[in-house]
């Protein structure tokens, strides 16, 4: 059964929400890491409530909701999201206080507000949907389980439409925690140069992105979601990919763009290239970490430009790498990994 992608709407480091455009109007950063846009938060969330909300649930719930106000849906059947490090703020705010407060008289919002479904239950009280509501922790493919729990729900026709959403926050202090692991870069980089200028660590990046699927088509469909895998350390990506494209029934060359998840990291990248130089070349190849930035559930902000490039049929240029020109792309192929032990694939194509 086909899956349908309705609507999507990202909040990220680039002005990704609210028409503003398909990544015609590219923000540069020098740094260590990529902050989101914030939206006008008040178009989507009560001025009481704002003031009570972390950052990550105020990104989480003005994409849900945008998401939602683009596919004309007022209640999802469903909503499931993916994070790996849920509400940090709140979780190190509530830390913080226990441990300053000798563990006792700890007032306790910022525990509630502190457990990875979070997002998930705001979104689903601001819409009074009592329908199903789940959240997974999957390290790096968190937001990748979160789609086959939703593919599985609309193949069981248990939902006729899905919210589902990759969310995640960066925070002062888990990014000093990553950086001294070697996850992200020590000194300052421009994210534009940043897949050329390939030395150990990437940029930290943030961000929420939803899409709404359907199990029957709608006119205001993006993009079908035609498979998915993820993949715990593969002893040979090469053949774990040929497999996946095999179980479609297509052949290479009906792939018309790949997006990979090149990050700037010199360990992290070589995967990519050698598949670039290998399996794929001649293929049009395209990235996007240098726009969002490197976290668990980037693969979200992917899905969500893969969706706009098939429903505009254009693909903005600053995410294209190498010289094989590609135009109006129908058959896309995304392949992620984190930390070389999360992988994950996704197939999508256009409705027409």
């Amino acid at each position: 059964m086909s899956i349908y992608i309705r609507s999507s709407a990202c909040v990220s480091a680039q002005p990704t929400l609210n028409d503003q455009g398909f990544l015609t109007d590219i923000a540069e950063y020098t740094g260590t890491r990529l902050p989101v846009i914030d939206p006008d938060y008040k178009k989507y969330i009560d001025l009481k409530l704002i003031r009570r909300m972390s950052h990550v649930i105020k990104m989480g719930v003005a994409a849900a909701k945008q998401c939602l106000m683009d596919a004309g849906v007022d209640m999802p059947g469903a909503i499931i999201t993916g994070t790996a490090f849920g509400c940090m703020e709140d979780t190190i705010t509530f830390m913080t206080r226990l441990v300053e407060g000798n563990e006792e008289m700890l007032p306790p919002t910022a525990f509630i507000q502190s457990t990875h479904n979070t997002v998930a239950a705001q979104i689903a009280l601001l819409l009074q949907c009592h329908n199903y509501n789940s959240t997974y922790v999957h390290k790096g493919v968190s937001f990748e389980s979160a789609l086959t729990d939703a593919i599985m729900l609309l193949n069981e026709q248990d939902a006729d439409t899905v919210l589902v959403g990759g969310t995640e926050e960066m925070v002062d202090t888990s990014f000093k925690v990553l950086t001294r692991l070697g996850l992200y870069r020590r000194k300052p980089v421009s994210n534009l140069q940043l897949l050329s200028s390939t030395e150990k660590g990437t940029m930290g990046g943030e961000g929420a992105a939803f899409v709404l699927l359907g199990s029957q088509p709608s006119a205001t469909d993006m993009a079908k979601l035609d498979a998915l895998a993820t993949l715990y350390k593969p002893h040979d990506i090469h053949a774990e990919i040929q497999r996946f494209i095999d179980r479609q029934g297509i052949a290479l060359n009906d792939i018309d763009l790949v997006i990979f998840g090149n990050n700037g990291d010199i360990k992290n990248d070589q995967a990519y290239h050698e598949l670039v130089e290998g399996m794929f070349k001649g293929i049009p190849v395209a990235n996007y970490k240098h726009l969002c930035g490197e976290y668990p559930v980037a693969s979200s902000f992917a899905l969500w430009m893969a969706s706009n490039i098939l429903k505009t049929q254009t693909i903005p240029p600053v995410v294209m790498q190498g010289e094989v020109p590609a135009q109006a792309p129908k058959r896309i192929l995304l392949y992620n990994h984190y930390q070389m032990k999360y992988h994950s694939l996704m197939l999508v194509s256009a409705v027409n």
